[in-house]
């Protein structure tokens, strides 16, 4: 399955956002997921099955001062 995540195509297995952020090894307590344009809600994430040609926008925040 081929999607666009942060502007860059990947290739991988059929998953859900929160398999994705996972196997990306990403802190989900600090991202925001951009699905197709929408933000998506955490709780929502083990819910929604990518699919094929879908766009990705993973943002972290880091605190700092």
């Amino acid at each position: 399955m081929d999607i666009i995540v942060n502007g860059e195509k990947e290739t991988g297995p059929p998953c859900t956002i929160a398999e994705l952020v996972t196997r990306k090894g990403l802190a989900p307590g600090a991202l925001v997921v951009e699905l197709n344009q929408q933000i998506i809600q955490q709780g929502q994430w083990q819910a929604i099955e990518l699919k094929a040609g879908d766009r990705l926008e993973l943002l972290s925040f880091v605190g700092g001062g």
